[in-house]
């Protein structure tokens, strides 16, 4: 089977890929580089997949592309491209992920309405939910995104199921909640940590380090798409966390004993639109998709500490 996975050069976009391409799919990916991050970060994902020869990369906004005309070879949609970020999300930035995550995210649902799909996965987000007192939270709680980013990360979900409901798109939305590991954008709060130990640099937190979250495992959040390759519930969305809540403080000193450093800790104002605490009621998502996270949370940091360190080393020469 044809597969497209959007925003492919990313962090999560570039692990399914491969894990597609394993399981023997042919994979058209696209991105087109945004300034967010690094765009030497991005190529370096994609050095795996340029050298399968069932990857065909295009390099293209998706506002721009014939998307028609490209999902007519494509059996399964993978819709994982967004401008990304909280803190990044307001004032004039707003326009840009009007674009990236709301526009985009309807011309391709546009160009799948007379398509016959197997699936169109969508990458939400635990920001959908705000500022919750609703913990662990389940996905029929009411839905108040306290940040520009997450209001389009709804208006995205939102898109996808009037679509099916209008158009029959098979459309399941994912709400991700934190994922960490190898390839994490550096503006992500593990990515910064680690990054900060290796230099020798203090941790910089915003608020108090008592605000918790439910970290996610890369490989978790790869397994789960290939679950919903096997059991299709188009128009339903599912949490997808890690299970278990942890302070930044907690991590903070995890990463010092997987590290072996000392770290100092610089605590900053709250930003505007982070929420106190996420925490997953995954459930559902047991229960229908057979979705069990297995990484812990030492495991987890101690793959990506090991990928800082490599990747690092290379963008230094």
């Amino acid at each position: 089977m044809r597969c497209l996975v959007t925003g492919v050069a990313g962090f999560i976009g570039s692990h399914l890929a491969e894990a597609l391409l394993k399981a023997g799919y042919q994979i058209t990916g696209i991105d087109c580089f945004t300034e967010y991050y690094s765009k030497e970060l991005k190529k370096a994902n994609l050095a795996n997949l340029r050298q399968n020869r069932n990857f065909n990369f295009v390099e293209a906004d998706l506002l721009h592309l014939d998307l028609k005309s490209i999902l007519k070879k494509i059996d399964w949609v993978f819709h994982l491209s967004a401008q990304a970020g909280v803190r990044a999300s307001w004032g004039k930035n707003f326009e840009i992920y009007i674009q990236n995550n709301i526009l985009a995210t309807q011309k391709l649902l546009e160009a799948s309405k007379n398509v016959k799909l197997k699936g169109f996965v969508y990458a939400s987000s635990s920001s959908v939910y705000g500022d919750t007192n609703t913990l662990p939270t389940p996905e029929e709680v009411y839905l108040q995104p306290v940040s520009p980013y997450g209001l389009t990360k709804l208006a995205g979900e939102h898109l996808c199921y009037l679509y099916h409901k209008n158009f029959d798109v098979p459309t399941v939305a994912l709400r991700y909640f934190t994922v960490y590991g190898p390839r994490q954008r550096p503006d992500m709060a593990f990515h910064r940590f680690l990054k900060a130990a290796l230099l020798g640099e203090p941790i910089e937190i915003y608020g108090d380090g008592k605000q918790t979250r439910d970290f996610t495992y890369i490989s978790d959040i790869i397994d789960i798409h290939l679950a919903v390759m096997d059991h299709l519930h188009p128009g339903e969305v599912f949490n997808i966390g890690g299970g278990t809540q942890t302070h930044l403080n907690t991590v903070v000193d995890l990463i010092s004993k997987i590290t072996g450093k000392e770290i100092k800790i610089i605590y900053k104002p709250v930003q505007k639109g982070d929420v106190r605490h996420t925490a997953a009621d995954i459930t559902k998502a047991q229960n229908i998709l057979g979705y069990k996270p297995k990484i812990k949370l030492p495991e987890g940091l101690e793959a990506e500490w090991e990928w800082i360190q490599t990747i690092y080393k290379k963008l230094r020469g």
